[in-house]
């Protein structure tokens, strides 16, 4: 099976870098649209290779992806860490009325009432 994962890991790097050489052409990146950009009077931009654009996006999206569901799944996650919360509760509790329960009587006879 890491045999499988290196090859995966290997033709993923072969062919990024394999789009990377052929994508290198400089493009502009703007914030605004041209119309925007000249009625406000500012035309930030950014000349990047392609390859680094297109890459980007997929790095973003990935990010944002990631971010917005480990915040969606918070609710599940504290609902988790509650029940288990709960639980060590209840089975400390429940220790301790096991050993209130069998204070008086014979360690054998105890063993044995728990068991049955």
């Amino acid at each position: 099976m890491r045999y499988v994962r290196y090859a995966f890991w290997g033709v993923l790097g072969v062919t990024l870098v394999s789009i990377s050489l052929a994508n290198r052409e400089p493009v502009v990146v703007r914030l605004w649209p041209e119309g925007i950009a000249e009625l406000l009077g500012l035309d930030p931009s950014l000349t990047l290779p392609l390859f680094f654009v297109g890459l980007g996006g997929i790095a973003a999206g990935l990010v944002i992806g990631f971010l917005w569901e480990w915040l969606r799944e918070y609710k599940h996650r504290r609902a988790a860490t509650d029940h288990s919360k709960e639980v060590r509760r209840l089975s400390r509790e429940v220790s301790k009325l096991k050993k209130d329960k069998h204070k008086d009587k014979d360690e054998v006879l105890a063993i044995l009432e728990e068991a049955g």
